[in-house]
Order: C-alpha cells, then structure tokens, then sequence
C-alpha cells in the first residue's frame, strides 16, 4: 500500500502549478492539484492574455488613424467597452476550459479549495485531508496598494479588466510594465491618462535608453507623465477622485490605478508553521532545484519572486517535474531571458543592458538607431522605432539586444534564439535582411557610438 495518497500534490492553478503538473503525471506521477480560483492564474484571468487582447483594442485607435494615408475612410467607427468585457471574458472561459481538460487529461485530480500545509506531507483543504510525498507550492503573487491615505479608492490591474464604466479621466501610480502598458491601453481607449511616476526614469531594471525613448513616446501618444512625483494620498472629490502629490499639488480624476509592485502568495497556507523559511517579502526561499528549506516542500514562478514571468514559471515547473519523476535533475539558465512590454509602442528585449554588460564584461560596443519606420511615411504616425545592440568588444559576441517599435516582442523573440548560440556582431553583419522589414535594421547595424 502506497505511503501516501498522492506523489506530488501541487497548490496553485496558474501556469506554473498547471504545467508542473501535467508533466509529473505524464512521468507516472499520482498528482492533485488543489486551486481556490480559476485555473490559469494571474496570466489567464488578470494578467498576460487579457492585457494583450485589450491592447489590441485600444491599438485599433491609431490602426483607424493609419488607415487613412492609406486611402481608407473609416469615418463612424465607435467603441463599446461593454463589448470588449464579453469578448475577453469568452475567450478567458475558453483557456480555463483548456487547462482544465488537459490536466484531467494527464490524469491529474482537480480540488477545488483553498489549502493550508499542516506538514511537510501534509495539506488540508476543507474538511479533507491529503498527503504526497512532495508538495509544490505554486500560489503566483497579488498587486499591492501603497501605504497612503486613500489607497482603498483606487483598483489595481486586478479590478482594471471588470470595470463597469470606462473612466473618462485616469491616474495610474507606478512606472514598471504594468504601469506603462495599462497607460497605453487607457489612453488608446480614449481615457485622458496621466502617469505618476516617483523616479526619473520608467521601467527600472530595463536598459535605460528603453526608459527614456518610451517616456517620448508615450508623450507622443497623448499621454501626461508626471514623473520625480509622489503620491501621498487620495481623496473624493464629488463625483471624481482626488490624487495629493508629493509637490503639494493634485490632480482630479475619475479613477486612481496603483501598478505599485507584486507580492507572493502566501498568506494562511501555514509554511512558516512547518518551518519553510521564507524571504522578507514573503518569497519562498529554494535552491536551484526549487527545494525550500524542508526538503519534501518545493516551490515554483511568482511566489519564489527570481523572475516574474509566465514562460519561466513553465520552465521551472518542467524542470521540476524533471528533476522529482524522471530522475534527471534540472536547473533553469535565467541567462537571456527575452520579454516584452506591451505598451504603445511595445518594447522587447533580451540579454544583458548596457550597464549589465560594462559591469561584466568591461569593454563594450553600442550600436543603436531611431529611424521612422515606413509606415509611418504614410500614416503620417510620430511613432519612431529604437533599436540598439550591446556588444562585447573583446569577443564580438552579442550581448543584448533592445527594441521599441511595433511588433517588437515578436522580433525580439527570434533574435533571442542567436543569443542564446552565442552569435556575434560579425555573424549578425553576415545575415541578410529581409526589405523592406523593420527587423532587417538589427543585421545592418554599422555604426557604433563613439567611445
């Protein structure tokens, strides 16, 4: 008789929880999963997937505006946010069903309820009782509202995808890619938007041109950004909402957005009871097999907090079901992970920043354009492209390589495949490009800045 009811049992639907599963039970692992929500986690239902489809929408503003350079007239064309919400929650349902049916595929048991670890075998989930021989915690991360008064009258990107009204006004807090790219939308949807933005510079950890060319752009496109400013409160003002800066100025409003930073899911499942070391901000602490500090008790994507996105939660929930059922232990190389901004315009980018690349490898080369693309000499569209590859001078091996532009995670993707082969500046020189492209830019790079 088997010691205990399950091999793994994971906690948490979303991606990660989703496709570690799956694997181990294709591996002959006995799996349940237990999630309180809808399967899919933050990417499915308020994350990736929604924020891409209401991109598209509000990016068919300025598609309409192209239109007619190009000898269309799209006189009449209105938007209905009502419509919009039906159509996403479709689609969202649709996924949910998805990943339903593939983990009962896989022959993974699906508990619906919220789990508490009672040991390090152990979980409880409502008047039930399991155990396995591992428990995967894979609980994702929830927005936070900074510590003012008033932050209770302002939503997080959470409400942002169920609003009844589409807001006439909009102040978003924040200047990470959640705050950039639900400025866009708002803004692309015809919302007056103001960003509020405490630094110099948006978008902190990516290449600093990257900050600096999207704050033009987004400037171009309408949007208001307020940035070295501080929100210190939030109030109502009749029928609207009042945001207090820093500056002792304000600014009225209909709706307050805080995109203030993420924190792991952890709250009530009992892990510092069984002694599961956590970090200050509530991360789950593990090695590079994703053991926490009891062995039997792993953890996996946003609630560890390495690198909040949903193609690496995938990975490290393939790597361990890898490593615990197919006797093959596996590390993820977080090396050149490629992601994209989906702001207006979007950003992609892979490798190393300019900063990164002195800081390692000391001498580098830059190379870098901003041109107006094609399109544009038509649309009559303001809207400018950046590119810009970093490069080792000792080696020739290309480093980095940043975008803003249309299209440019879809770019970005393919170049992040010669990265990770270690391609060189001269290999990049020796491809063709393809005209007229955006892309072909990237392998007719000549000139490097000047040292």
């Amino acid at each position: 008789m088997a010691r205990y009811d399950y091999d793994l049992i994971t906690i948490g639907g979303g991606s990660g929880g989703v496709r570690a599963s799956r694997i181990s039970a294709s591996y002959g692992a006995r799996v349940a999963l237990i999630e309180s929500g809808a399967l899919g986690g933050t990417c499915v239902n308020v994350g990736c997937v929604p924020k891409k489809l209401f991109s598209f929408a509000a990016h068919a503003a300025s598609d309409f505006a192209d239109a007619r350079g190009f000898g269309w007239s799209v006189a009449g064309a209105q938007f209905d946010w009502k419509t919009l919400l039906v159509n996403k929650d479709r689609e969202i349902a649709r996924l949910n069903g998805i990943y339903a049916k593939v983990l009962q595929d896989a022959g993974v048991r699906i508990i619906t309820g919220r789990a508490r670890v009672i040991d390090a075998h152990t979980v409880a989930v409502g008047d039930q009782t399991l155990t396995a021989a591992h428990l995967l915690i894979a609980t994702g991360g929830h927005a936070v509202k900074p510590d003012i008064p008033g932050a209770e009258l302002g939503i997080t990107s959470d409400q942002a995808f169920h609003l009844d009204v589409l807001p006439r006004r909009a102040v978003l807090i924040g200047g990470g890619y959640i705050a950039v790219e639900f400025a866009s939308i708002f803004n692309g949807l015809g919302v007056a938007t103001t960003l509020v933005h405490r630094r110099s510079q948006l978008l902190r950890g990516f290449d600093e041109d990257l900050g600096k060319v999207l704050a033009e752009e987004l400037v171009q496109h309408g949007i208001t950004l307020e940035l070295n400013e501080t929100p210190t409160g939030v109030l109502r003002n009749g029928d609207g909402l009042r945001v207090l800066l820093g500056s002792g100025r304000s600014m009225d409003t209909d709706l307050v957005m805080f995109a203030t930073g993420r924190l792991p899911n952890v709250a009530g499942l009992g892990l510092e009871d069984v002694g599961v070391k956590l970090a200050q901000n509530g991360a789950v602490e593990v090695d590079d097999f994703y053991r926490s500090s009891l062995p039997s008790i792993h953890a996996i994507g946003d609630v560890i907090d390495r690198v909040q996105l949903t193609p690496v939660a995938i990975a490290e929930g393939m790597a361990l079901a890898r490593t615990l059922f197919k006797n093959d232990p596996a590390k993820l190389d977080y090396a050149n992970i490629p992601t994209a901004v989906f702001s207006h315009p979007h950003i992609g980018t892979v490798g190393l920043t300019e900063a990164e690349a002195r800081k390692r490898h000391g001498a580098v080369d830059v190379y870098r354009t901003r041109f107006r693309p094609l399109k544009a000499t038509l649309s009559g569209s303001t809207e400018r492209v950046f590119m810009k590859l970093v490069v080792a001078r000792n080696s020739g091996r290309v480093l980095g390589a940043h975008m803003v532009g249309a299209e440019a995670g879809e770019i970005i993707q393919g170049l992040a495949v010669a990265l990770n082969c270690g391609a060189t500046k001269a290999q990049f020189d020796a491809t063709l490009g393809i005209h007229p492209t955006t892309a072909e830019e990237f392998v007719t790079l000549r000139e490097r800045d000047a040292v």
